[in-house]
């Protein structure tokens, strides 16, 4: 019987799975709308795009990509000027994003909601926590087709005058629940497991 360790010298030890502390913000946005995130560097990039969603509240009704420098992955497309390429084959761990520090996240070509995030550090998995986890982040996200940037500020400016025409019709668009001063980690943290089961 040949022993594992004979001619190859000691069985390499698989290297400690590690974490990713990343800050997510909306651009453009004045407060800031953003989140602070841990996920596994082994997720899949196509898993974080799903992340996105749950923390800024969106349903991912449209295309999105995220650029690395002049590397585009997401929704596949290749047509003349541009190629992104299929995310769901790209774990963080092989964008080596420690040496990155930052990459965009763009979502609904068009009216384009721009993400800016930053890889604020690494550490080793801890025992007994979930991952993806939102430890912190500030106002709700704005909703995905609400007419872009500038749109979302005149919808906020109306909603404050809620006698008004234009107040009434966007409090009836939103619901009763959109509350834009609100940002629920509790909540936000249950549907991030939910996603990790699934």
């Amino acid at each position: 019987m040949i022993s594992l360790l004979e001619g190859g010298g000691a069985a390499k030890k698989k290297a400690p799975e590690k974490v990713c502390g990343l800050r997510m913000e909306i651009a453009g946005t004045e407060p800031r709308i953003w989140r602070r995130v841990v996920v596994r560097e082994s997720m899949w990039l196509s898993r974080v795009h799903d992340s996105i969603q749950i923390l800024f509240d969106w349903f991912d009704y449209q295309t999105h990509t995220f650029v690395f420098d002049d590397l585009r992955m997401g929704s596949p497309v290749r047509r003349e000027g541009l190629v992104v390429e299929d995310d769901r084959d790209v774990a963080l761990a092989d964008l080596d994003l420690g040496n990155r520090g930052r990459f965009v996240y763009e979502y609904h070509f068009g009216e384009t909601w721009r993400v800016e995030i930053t890889v604020e550090k690494t550490a080793a998995v801890q025992k007994g926590q979930t991952y993806p986890q939102c430890l912190a982040g500030e106002l709700a996200g704005p909703p995905e087709d609400c007419g872009g940037l500038e749109a979302f500020y005149d919808m906020l400016a109306c909603i404050k005058e809620p006698d008004t025409d234009l107040g009434r019709e966007w409090l009836t668009w939103l619901g009763p629940d959109y509350a834009p001063e609100r940002c629920d980690l509790e909540a936000l943290n249950r549907a991030l497991r939910r996603m990790a089961k699934s």
